[in-house]
């Protein structure tokens, strides 16, 4: 999995043994914690990429935890840093 975050997006990429994976059935809820703050983020599908748009906190010292769900898989729950 590979997590761009910016203050105007967000994108999360998933592989699957290397290869991307087929995101058209899945979705994400991310959790940014930044200091004290905390905002939840839904993920949808985008291309070859889970995504959303709009305002957020992100920068150094942000930590994100996402619950990912493919459909007919059970949902993974992965941290970053940023």
């Amino acid at each position: 999995m590979r997590l761009l975050a910016k203050p105007a997006a967000i994108q999360l990429y998933l592989r699957d043994h290397g290869k991307p994976a087929d995101v058209s059935k899945a979705s994400a809820k991310l959790t940014l914690l930044t200091g004290t703050e905390k905002q939840e983020v839904e993920l949808k599908p985008a291309g070859d990429k889970l995504e959303a748009t709009g305002t957020f906190k992100v920068g150094p010292g942000t930590k994100v935890v996402a619950l990912v769900t493919i459909a007919g898989k059970p949902a993974g729950t992965v941290r970053f840093a940023l």
